[in-house]
């Protein structure tokens, strides 16, 4: 490589490294206006959240980075790179060419705005008062549009925004996967609906000590392997993972004193996330591939560990006495009562809170509503009504007020239009590598039941975490499963689960 090249290479690096130092900044900047920043703040903090964003925006779209992205991608150049250079390379010149299409002007006055549009969210959720909410989100919509045009649409103006979380994902290809699993999943919810096996629930709403739900939460983290030197467990008005680096990865969850697992499952949940972030390879650190590779894999994570796993019989079998002993007197029932408890099916109103099941139902609404924004037209102030309507339609309850409903998710607060697919594809991903699992680890579920979850988290880290972004997600589950993605896992493994626990 001459000189001219190898100094293209140091000053893109250097540059990645700028970008991703910046990224972390921001990540500790929002973790900490999720967490417990005074109120009174937060508008300067948002202020001061879109400066550095601006900043990293420009960096990010430099007339520099793209002279040096150009000399790099020369075919002989390109191929004397190191295989994560080159994907390194591909990827920026991706998000360079997609970012340069935006002013810096408009870009940082949508991170000012999405970033008081989630504190105004928070509030408007607290209060059940999406008037106040709904000038924000109006904003936030106008301004995405802006983005759709800038960066030209796509076969339509929503997969513009697919791509973001899952690149290559599209509305046809949604819609073929979700029409799917409809058909499927709605005959096997309505037979469970029949069935006279309907598992007990009344135990799980009593008064549950929160701090007493919190250490079991800790406990719980630590056998799955989360790392505490690497991470901390806080709340927050909605659970989220934070990855500043593999050494800093931190969660929330939000504790609810009448539900004994609702806070357990979200660190469950977050938990899958961090371990994700916190084994990716040392190489990775300081680029832009130190993260997941898509939401959708991301998700598969933190629903495989909350599911497949801590939903499932064997974990029960091995934690359920513990939890009894920080709860004395309130579980007297037996595993098999609880862990049917824990896997009913039935119509709510809350995605987080909702079943296996019917949470993928929760997910095709909003993917809907998110499709007539963009797609139809529909406007902030019609979602209301149009979010009632469809929990009608599709699930049969309808929200006694905004909270419960339009109000429940921080998403579209913060302008994440196209992330909600990534739910329903990650329980996709994680139902077929858990088939994977099973068959390659051997005693999978005998090491369940013992408690030694440190063999699953080892599997995960060697054939998915340590490898951040440097694989795309379709190379990814093809190499972890020797297939494409196929929903059929996913219908099978519900269909085995909910057979066995409604008798059916």
């Amino acid at each position: 490589m001459s000189t001219k090249h190898t100094e293209a290479l140091q000053n893109f690096r250097e540059t990645i490294r700028k970008i991703s130092s910046y990224e972390e900044a921001l990540g500790v900047l929002y973790w900490d206006l999720r967490t417990g920043a005074p109120r009174k703040g937060m508008d300067n903090r948002s202020e001061v959240i879109g400066v550095l964003s601006g900043d990293h925006f420009k960096l990010a779209t430099s007339p520099e980075l793209g002279e040096n992205l150009s000399t790099l991608e020369e075919r002989s150049v390109y191929s004397e790179l190191s295989e994560i250079d080159q994907r390194l390379v591909a990827e920026t010149r991706k998000e360079y060419d997609r970012s340069i299409k935006i002013p810096p002007k408009l870009y940082q006055e949508y991170v000012v705005l999405s970033s008081q549009s989630e504190s105004k969210w928070e509030e408007a959720k607290e209060n059940n008062d999406y008037a106040s909410f709904q000038p924000y989100l109006e904003k936030v919509i106008s301004y995405t549009n802006q983005f759709i045009d800038l960066w030209g649409p796509k076969e339509t103006r929503y997969d513009t925004l697919l791509d973001q979380y899952e690149p290559g994902m599209t509305v046809a290809e949604l819609d073929r996967v979700f029409g799917g699993l409809r058909e499927q999943l709605v005959p096997l919810a309505a037979a469970i609906a029949n069935s006279p096996h309907q598992p007990d629930t009344s135990f799980l709403k009593q008064n549950y000590d929160k701090s007493s739900q919190k250490a079991f939460s800790l406990y719980i983290l630590e056998q799955m392997g989360y790392n505490f030197e690497a991470g901390r467990l806080d709340e927050s008005a909605h659970p989220f993972a934070t990855g500043l680096n593999p050494g800093d990865v931190r969660i929330t969850t939000r504790y609810l004193e009448d539900d004994v697992t609702s806070a357990l499952f979200g660190t469950i949940h977050e938990g899958g996330h961090a371990l994700y972030e916190q084994n990716i390879m040392e190489e990775l650190i300081g680029t832009t591939l130190c993260t997941g590779t898509s939401m959708g894999i991301h998700e598969s994570q933190s629903r495989f560990w909350e599911n497949v796993i801590g939903r499932s019989r064997p974990f029960w079998n091995r934690y359920f006495g513990e939890l009894q002993q920080r709860f004395p007197g309130q579980l007297d029932v037996s595993v098999d009562q609880f862990y049917r408890g824990n896997n009913v099916v039935q119509p709510s109103l809350v995605r987080i809170e909702a079943d296996e099941l019917t949470y993928n139902l929760h997910i095709i609404i909003r993917y809907e509503i998110e499709k007539l924004i963009f797609n139809g037209g529909a406007k902030a102030a019609d979602l209301p009504a149009i979010w009632n309507e469809k929990y009608k339609e599709y699930l049969g309850v309808i929200p006694q007020n905004d909270a419960e409903g339009v109000l429940q998710d921080v998403h579209w607060s913060g302008g994440a239009f196209g992330y909600f697919p990534s739910y329903s594809l990650g329980n996709m991903y994680a139902a077929q590598i858990a088939d994977t699992m099973e068959r390659d680890l051997q005693g999978f579920w005998g090491s369940v039941e013992k408690g030694n979850l440190l063999p699953i988290k080892q599997w995960l880290s060697e054939r998915i975490y340590k490898y951040g972004k440097l694989r795309t997600p379709s190379e990814l589950i093809q190499s972890v499963t020797g297939k494409p993605l196929d929903p059929q896992h996913l219908v099978a493994y519900l269909t085995k689960k909910y057979t066995d626990i409604y008798k059916l």
